[in-house]
């Protein structure tokens, strides 16, 4: 498989509402998940959308154990979610600083549901229904935003904390897009 080039904000793609995907455990399924691992690995990243890569297909991948580009975040667990569906739990918003890989060098504030259940299938069309608070609900939220057409600017409500990440976080490391 290989890693592909990610589409960045302004293509008109990632605008795109993703199609349901209907058949589960095929090659080309299990090629696409592959293709998207490699890409998300290779560049450092939470999560990946599908449309991120030009497909427009409601699959989603995140998972993050110990990631310079969110160091202080909890782990999540590696998760192929296809055709989700998202359910607030709590009408509480959190802010939290996002990046993406399609809007590269970039950060700011979004606000997201602190609680969500999200269900929906892995690769092989079994279920998962998960509750999720933290990173790991903000992460899910953001991922499938992208089957949506959203991107994380489109939720950002003050601007003053959009900017680029070495101007807004000076003393840490260099992160990856």
């Amino acid at each position: 498989m290989s890693i592909k080039p990610v589409l960045k904000m302004g293509d008109p793609r990632l605008l795109e509402v993703a199609r349901s995907v209907g058949k589960f455990n095929t090659p080309e399924l299990e090629a696409l998940i592959r293709d998207m691992h490699e890409t998300m690995e290779a560049l450092d990243g939470a999560g990946l959308a599908a449309p991120q890569i030009g497909v427009g297909l409601q699959v989603v991948i995140f998972g993050v154990k110990r990631n310079r580009r969110y160091p202080d975040a909890e782990e999540v667990p590696y998760t192929v979610l296809i055709n989700p569906v998202l359910t607030p739990l709590t009408e509480n918003m959190e802010q939290g600083w996002e990046g993406c890989l399609s809007v590269p060098g970039m950060r700011a504030m979004v606000p997201r549901f602190a609680s969500v259940r999200y269900q929906g299938s892995d690769q092989y069309g079994r279920p998962i229904d998960r509750r999720v608070d933290g990173f790991h609900a903000r992460v899910v939220q953001h991922e499938c935003d992208h089957l949506q057409g959203i991107l994380y600017p489109m939720r950002v409500t003050d601007f003053r904390t959009f900017g680029f990440t070495d101007v807004l976080f000076p003393d840490h490391e260099p992160m990856a897009e």
